[in-house]
């Protein structure tokens, strides 16, 4: 047992380290490419546009679950009013970087992983280091960049849609006063506030996008299974462990946030 746990430290720890390097090649090999501009556009196109939606449609129904539920727990305190506060610093804080990064990975990051994956099996990756181009740069880059831009913009719009899916359940549904829900928002609410949520978003961003991209570049080392299904199964991987660090990195950067 005692091996075993050695190894699996030992394995943990190399791949925290090919991981950190990856990361500094990917973070510093954008501006050696050719085309910025053209890489980045389709990058943010397809980390940020396309997930607009499912961002919007997440964000409001939750927002109008958490107006519900919100207000039966005030409700015993009758302290109905203080609703618009509680919906909207749960949103700003936490739920709103947590969720956006979930459906971000859950649609691009996952699609991200699986598309290097197979450029890997069908040695389009080697093809690139036989013409002198670099890999992480050529598919990693723009795409690690474009996460840098857009997942505090697609947290923001998660905010302000499900702030709105609150009132919708608390003004419009449940009766109360819509002056007062604003009002304690407009209170409440600080710019630090703000700060700390998009300081999350930005480091889920990154974080997920480096996850997904670096489970695929190494498909044909990580699988245990070569081929299609070895592809499936680091894509499962980079989901589940981009998942796995949101909720890590968003407990020590909660922690932080709250030591300062």
């Amino acid at each position: 047992m005692i091996s075993k746990i050695g190894r699996q430290s030992i394995r943990l720890v190399s791949e925290l380290g090919e991981l950190a390097g990856f990361s500094a090649q990917a973070s510093v090999a954008l501006p050696k490419q050719r085309h910025i501009f053209e890489k980045l556009s389709r990058a943010i196109f397809e980390i940020g546009v396309r997930c607009v939606p499912i961002t919007l449609i997440v964000g409001l129904f939750t927002g109008l679950v958490l107006g519900l539920q919100l207000y039966y727990v005030l409700a015993k305190f009758s302290s109905e009013s203080l609703l618009g506060q509680a919906v909207a610093l749960s949103i700003i804080l936490e739920i709103g970087p947590v969720f956006t990064a979930i459906m971000i990975v859950g649609q691009a990051g996952s699609a991200l992983s699986a598309e290097i994956g197979i450029q890997r099996n069908a040695e389009q990756i080697d093809a690139l280091h036989t013409m002198q181009i670099d890999p992480i740069g050529f598919l990693v880059s723009p795409r690690l960049w474009a996460a840098i831009i857009a997942f505090p913009i697609l947290t923001t719009f998660f905010d302000l849609i499900g702030i709105y899916g609150g009132y919708l359940t608390g003004v419009e549904l449940l009766g109360v006063d819509p002056g007062a829900y604003w009002n304690r928002i407009f209170e409440a609410v600080s710019p630090q506030n703000i700060y700390n949520g998009l300081i999350k978003a930005l480091a889920f961003g990154i974080i997920t996008t480096l996850i997904c991209a670096f489970q695929g570049y190494f498909t044909h080392i990580k699988a245990d299974i070569p081929g299609a299904r070895g592809v499936s199964q680091t894509t499962t991987r980079a989901v589940v462990y981009s998942s796995i660090a949101i909720l890590m990195f968003d407990y020590l950067i909660t922690s932080f946030q709250m030591a300062k």
